[in-house]
Order: structure tokens, then sequence, then C-alpha cells
């Protein structure tokens, strides 16, 4: 559908508002729509006949990787890495909340930095996401404000670098997982807060990895200086003066072009029968995307077994019709998702419900489609369908598992957003010798343990049966066709 510049103006104005949680510009858009060598790791030319195998990889030593089971048990690690840390202390980050974990976590790098004054200590986040209060909060300062307030306490100690990969949030964030502390990699797809450290009642549950490998560590690092610190578009939200975006626009061009170019660079390794290969991976854009063409070879080339997890089910067109492919070669596949309750965008029926509230129903509305066309392939077993929801926690899981070789660590969600618009990033482990897996099947049955199967629509909720305010609004939605958008960029 094509739309003139009037009407994508008052489409982009009701995505603001979804993401804010108000619900009067869609009156708006309605209206309108009516009328050894050092090696550098360069973007592989994928064909469908490309091998994997033929990715430089970093060795890794099967001892020195750690898998983690829930969210207390990360946010204990995370807190003991950064006690213990000697030469550097890299956070990377969506956001480090302004609340009882992001505080905690805050104390400890203050803390380790003024034991240890030589500590190097970099915090980076996505810059709008740091100086705009939460979604319905649009008074509020942001997490900047909480930065600001230890900057004054301990001047000089700590520099808060906030990244913006687009212009606006809406159009791309730092969607990058990994915090380097020292030679160990903490790689998950959790940001900062009091939900995803599981500080209070609720967790908001993830992948949690610990990946002691020297040289893994210092190509993430390297890769944070020279394309993110070093950057004229990255700066300071610790400073009482922070400059504007409009400022940086120029820069932030310049920044983003550059990002969709580059890759890790490291020494890479022939792996020992004793050790897995990792190799680290960077996508932004649509084109040249090696993140994203590494997930479709990985489905690609699965000869008998994949299993995805994603919190929110939209899959790109591409990433579906591969799967699609897989399941009529006789691949079975998993698919683990977040149950519409599970989701960090649901409500209960009887509390206040905003315009995001309706995104986990829009999602679960996308899962019943994909039900009834892969119906045939449900009934034969070769495709299963597990839903994650326990008590009022969320699911944030993301990462996939092809045959019994190999893995993916990814932030990645798997959706359109994370295709085209945000910096994503993941590690891909060839593990050919099966070393890690019984620490693979260890967690793939933790992620599985509160998931229930769908065999059928009726195992899903239909939009006859969803609260009124959610039914009116997607039915608005769908009349102005801003459905396909949202998908898009939501």
């Amino acid at each position: 559908m094509r739309h003139s510049c009037v009407e994508l103006a008052a489409i982009l104005r009701f995505v603001d508002s979804f993401l804010s949680g108000q619900a009067d510009p869609l009156l708006q858009l309605a209206k309108h729509s009516a009328s050894n060598q050092e090696s550098i790791l360069m973007t592989p030319r994928f064909s469908r006949n490309a091998s994997l195998q033929s990715l430089p990889k970093i060795a890794q030593d099967p001892l020195q990787f750690k898998t983690l089971l829930s969210a207390e048990e990360y946010r204990l690690a995370l807190l003991e890495q950064i006690a213990e840390a000697k030469s550097r202390i890299y956070i990377v980050a969506l956001y480090l909340e302004d609340d009882q974990a992001g505080r905690s976590i805050m104390e400890g790098l203050y803390a380790a930095k003024q034991r240890n004054p030589e500590l190097e200590v970099v915090v980076l986040v996505d810059w709008h996401r740091a100086q705009r209060g939460l979604i319905g909060d649009e008074q509020a300062e942001g997490n900047a404000a909480m930065y600001r307030e230890y900057e004054q306490r301990y001047p000089g100690l700590i520099t808060f670098y906030g990244v913006p990969v687009s212009n606006r949030e809406l159009f791309g964030v730092l969607h990058l997982k990994g915090s380097i502390i020292d030679d160990t990699v903490v790689y998950s797809g959790a940001s900062i807060n009091n939900i995803y450290l599981a500080q209070q009642q609720r967790y908001r549950f993830d992948r949690y990895h610990l990946i002691d490998n020297a040289r893994l560590a210092n190509a993430m690092v390297d890769y944070v200086e020279q394309y993110l610190v070093n950057s004229e578009a990255v700066s300071s939200l610790s400073t009482n003066e922070p400059v504007t975006t409009r400022s940086l626009k120029p820069a932030i061009r310049r920044l983003r072009l550059s990002l969709q170019r580059e890759q890790y660079s490291y020494y890479p390794q022939q792996c020992e029968e004793s050790e897995v290969g990792i190799t680290p991976l960077l996508g932004l854009g649509r084109r040249q995307n090696l993140l994203n063409k590494t997930i479709r070879q990985l489905i690609i080339k699965a000869s008998h077994q994949i299993t995805l997890c994603t919190p929110y089910f939209n899959p790109p067109g591409s990433l579906s019709r591969e799967i699609s492919k897989a399941l009529k070669n006789g691949v079975k596949v998993k698919l683990i998702v977040g149950d519409k309750t599970a989701s960090d965008f649901y409500s209960k029926p009887d509390e206040n419900f905003k315009v995001i509230h309706a995104l986990p129903y829009l999602y679960e509305l996308n899962l019943s489609k994909f039900v009834k066309r892969q119906l045939k392939y449900i009934n034969s077993g070769l495709l299963s369908i597990h839903l994650w929801s326990h008590q009022d926690n969320s699911f944030h899981v993301k990462g996939l598992w092809v045959d019994e070789r190999y893995s993916l660590l990814t932030g990645n969600n798997l959706n359109p957003r994370a295709w085209n618009l945000d910096l994503e990033n993941g590690l891909l482990i060839d593990d050919p010798k099966g070393l890690l897996s019984e620490q693979k099947q260890v967690e793939l049955n933790n992620i599985l343990a509160h998931t229930k199967l769908v065999h059928c629509v009726a195992d899903l909720d239909s939009l006859a049966n969803y609260p009124l305010p959610v039914k009116r609004l997607l039915k608005r939605i769908n009349r102005v066709r801003a459905d396909r958008l949202l998908k898009q960029i939501l």
C-alpha cells in the first residue's frame, strides 16, 4: 500500500503515540488514511550453497563456558564479576534503569572503581532510551538523570555514553548484547532493571552465559572503542549540559552508515577437537547484514532439527519462508514463544488500558495465522509450538539451535524491527563434537519448564474473546491498514 507524505507522517505520529501509550492520534491516522595475522572479519557473500563452517572462529574451551538458568543467578553473577574486576568493565545494554536493581549495579561499578582507580569502567546505553521516561510517563527525565546524580557525587570516575543508532528511537536502537569484565563476556538479552534482575517479586526470563575468552572479549571491546566510543555521534549522558539530538543528526547518519559496514575484528583460529568455535556477528539494516544472513543460513542448512525462541511472534517474511521450506523438507521445528500474558507489554483486563497494551494481542493474532497455515505439520509432529507462561513473570528469551551442532546466542527478537532497524549482535557456536550438548539440553529443559503445547488454533484466544478496548483498537488498526507498518517497527 502506498501512502502520501501526509499519510506517512500521520502513521508515524500514531506509532509514537503507541509507544507513549496515548490513543488519540489513532483518530487522525484513520482520517488521513481514509483520504595470526590480524584478520578482519569481512561480510561473506552467503548463498544457499555456502558453508557455515567457513566462517572464521575463535576457539573456546568448553570448561570456560557457563550457562546460568535464572535471572537471580544472573544478577548475583554480574555483581560478583563487577566486584572482582581487575582491569576493565564494559557494560553494554539497551538501558540501565533508575530503580533498585539499576542502582545496585551503579553502586557496584563505583565501588569497584574506588577500590582500583586504574580500573577502566565504561557504560554504553541507547541515547534516546536513556533520556525519556517509561512508556506513559513522558514528563520524566529518564535514566540520564541518575547518571548525572552519580557524576555529581563521584566526579570524573565513570562516563556513561549514549549511542544514537538513529535520529529517533522509533527507527533504531542500540540492541547490542554482551558486557565485558576483564576477559569474561557476560552475554544476555537482559537489560538492567528490577524485573530483568529479579530484584523484587517478578522476573523477566532470559538467557545468561559467562564466557571466559580473552580473544573474544578483546574483539568486542575493540569494536566498542573504535566504532562507538570514538564516534562523534556518541557523547556523555552524565554531563549537566548534554548535546541535543538535533545537533548530532549529521554525525548520527555517518555513524549508522559506518555500523552497517563494520564487523568484529580478531585473529581467527583452528579449533582443536577439545574446543568449540565461536563466531561473533553484527548486523544493522537490510543489506549486507551478516547476522541476518547467518540466521537464514542456519535455517536453510538444517538437516533434521531446529529450535527457535522469540518473545514476540512476528517473524520477518524471509525467515518465515525458510521455516516453511524446512518443514516441507522434513525438518522438525520447535518454536518457543511467550504467551501474551508473559509479554512485558501485557496488562490485565481490569487494569487501566493504554494503546501499547494491545501489542501482545497483535502478536497472538500473528501466531494464530501461523498455526492455521502450518496445522498439517503440527498434526504430523514435525512442528511443535510451546507457549511460555509462569505466574506474573514475563518472557524475553531469544535464540536458535540447529541440529546437534550449531547454536546462536543473541538479543535479536527475530522480527522485522531487529532485522532492519536496530544494531544487533550474536555469538554463533559451532560444536561439532557435542562438547556443550549437556549444557544446551539443561538450558532448553529449563526454558521449556513453564510451557504448554499448542495443538490447534482453539488453544489460542481469538479476537472475539479479547477485552473490549483491545478489540476496538485492533479493528481500527486493521481498518486503516496500520498493522503492517506496526509489525515492521514495533
